[in-house]
């Protein structure tokens, strides 16, 4: 039997968690599920998506991938019962990995009991229905863009979700008596959308994750839902540039604002405030406002000012001669200068 690496397959190493083999599956089945292709890629797809709930069926249980981890492809060796002839069946039944339960051969039930007995494959089904009713509906994990006004003051969203509930066809067993559910594909899962109405508080920062507790996925029969977290995002601004948790603006000056200095009214995100320029102030200079930036875990961040000048590209006559007075004052200065070093 052709060796097949069925973590190469799912994608992920041979030290995955459970968790993490669970999610690249779901991933995975969804992206080669039969239905989402068409003409040569649909065969194609069913082709891989064998090959995907194969080794998800081994490696999804510990067992069975302990013994793969030991046997490889034998691993199926140790899953071979032989029945009891009394009972008619004469022959050895091999679990098929993801072809399922051939509809010929005993049912799924009705192979457990002649195994074990009644009271064997009933409680067997009445544990699986009881862990499936305390399985609590999976954690939704999106990004959210805030305006920085939103950011600072708090917001109502509301949001569009994707959520992931349990396939009612199998239980979120994945399979059905008859082999693979049809219904979810085989990923024990059936996929929809919903609307939600968040309140977005005052005050976050960046990057930070906000919990909504009960607003992912639903939960299976009285389980609560799973948790909606929101990663914060800022969205891009017309005035100020966002690092992080500090912003930059730019201050455009009159040519005698910076030589002489000013006092000016400057906008920040958390409203005007008076910012001083003192004299000889030049272009390309940056000047700090303290905390008066966004909110970041620990304080506020800062508003940086880059200044520039602005150069007229008119002037009336008036103001011509009071550059050409400069001008005259700069070279006589320059001249004097250049004598008494010469001196």
């Amino acid at each position: 039997m052709k060796y097949i690496d069925y973590y190469e397959t799912l994608g992920v190493a041979k030290t995955a968690s459970e968790k993490e083999i669970k999610q690249a599956y779901r991933k995975l089945a969804r992206q080669h599920h039969p239905d989402l292709h068409q003409g040569d890629a649909k065969t194609a797809a069913e082709e891989q998506f064998k090959l995907i709930n194969e080794a998800y069926e081994v490696l999804g249980d510990p067992d069975k991938r302990a013994k793969y981890d030991q046997l490889g492809m034998n691993w199926r060796s140790g899953d071979e019962f032989p029945f009891d002839p009394a009972q008619g069946a004469a022959h050895t039944y091999t679990y098929q990995g993801n072809a399922g339960f051939d509809p010929n051969d005993f049912e799924f039930s009705h192979f457990f009991s002649s195994l074990f007995g009644q009271d064997f494959a009933a409680k067997q089904h009445y544990e699986s229905r009881t862990r499936q009713r305390n399985s609590k509906g999976e954690d939704v994990h999106a990004e959210i863009s805030l305006a920085i006004e939103e950011l600072l003051r708090g917001a109502e969203k509301e949001l569009h979700l994707a959520t992931s509930t349990v396939c009612t066809a199998c239980e979120g067993r994945r399979f059905s008596q008859r082999g693979l559910c049809q219904a979810c594909g085989g990923t024990g899962a059936m996929t929809g959308s919903k609307t939600v109405k968040v309140k977005i508080p005052a005050g976050l920062y960046p990057g930070a994750s906000l919990r909504l507790k009960g607003l992912g996925g639903q939960g299976y029969g009285a389980a609560p839902a799973g948790d909606l977290y929101l990663q914060i995002q800022v969205a891009p601004h017309p005035v100020w540039q966002i690092q992080g948790s500090d912003v930059e603006t730019d201050l455009t000056l009159q040519p005698e604002q910076a030589v002489l200095g000013d006092t000016i009214n400057v906008p920040t995100p958390h409203g005007s405030v008076q910012l001083k320029v003192q004299p000889g102030t030049h272009s390309g200079q940056r000047l700090r406002v303290k905390h008066k930036g966004l909110p970041k875990k620990q304080g506020v961040g800062d508003l940086y000012i880059k200044i520039r000048i602005d150069i007229p590209r008119e002037l009336s006559e008036a103001e011509k001669e009071l550059y050409r007075k400069i001008r005259e004052t700069k070279t006589a200065r320059t001249d004097t200068e250049q004598t008494e070093l010469a001196s």
